[in-house]
């Protein structure tokens, strides 16, 4: 006589083989550990922050801080409440903001729309190698000296940067290359021995600004 358990028979009263049985078990406890997952909160490790050292290093972390900056995601923010304001190259876009910033703080306009187009290309979601953001590429310390809550925000981001780049402008008595060089390098460097530090990236940065601040300028006689 067959034993009927070798060949697939239940062992038990259920109807169900002891495989069946174990696979739709396996498959509830997933599904309530999913549901259980979407329940959970998102915790504060998709933020970032970033912060320099007394050297001058960026770094970048997920660990909030004193003396550290949040920086909201350009994906995160994309997806939670999409801009308005296109990435792309189009300077008309920002042209209330541009010469509100520029009366307010008494810099040519012209020169602001060049400082963005060499520092951005008038993206406003640009983040440099070295940690500067947004459309006049402010670094961390430079946000926080400004009070900027959003680097990524175009109106604040202008704002402080004109502003910036006045206090600069006052520092180093209007003398604009020097300005645009500390801009570039930060002004310790600048105002050491007033002059453009020996450095490519600076010089090549002052010469391409005003460049485009002489296109800019004769465009308008």
């Amino acid at each position: 006589m067959w034993d009927r358990r070798l060949v697939g028979q239940p062992s038990c009263g259920t109807g169900v083989s002891p495989v069946i049985e174990n696979f739709i078990i396996m498959r509830l406890f997933i599904l309530i550990f999913l549901f259980f997952i979407t329940l959970v909160p998102a915790s504060n490790a998709a933020d970032l922050f970033t912060f320099t050292d007394e050297e001058g290093a960026t770094y970048y972390t997920n660990v909030p801080g004193d003396d550290r900056v949040r920086v909201p995601l350009p994906v995160k923010k994309a997806m939670s409440q999409p801009s308005s304001i296109p990435s792309s190259l189009n300077s008309e876009v920002y042209e209330p903001v541009i010469t509100s910033a520029g009366e307010r703080f008494a810099v040519d306009p012209d020169l602001v729309r060049a400082i963005i187009r060499a520092e951005s290309n008038f993206n406003h979601r640009a983040v440099s190698p070295k940690g500067a953001m947004g459309l006049m590429q402010l670094m961390p310390s430079t946000a926080k000296e400004m009070a900027v809550a959003n680097p990524f925000d175009p109106v604040e981001n202008i704002h402080a940067g004109v502003r910036y780049l006045g206090q600069l402008l006052q520092l180093l008595k209007q003398n604009l290359p020097l300005a645009l060089a500390a801009y570039n390098a930060g002004p310790k460097r600048v105002i050491d021995r007033n002059e453009i530090p020996a450095i490519e990236e600076t010089q090549n940065y002052v010469q391409r600004v005003m460049k485009y601040y002489n296109i800019l300028s004769r465009s308008h006689e």
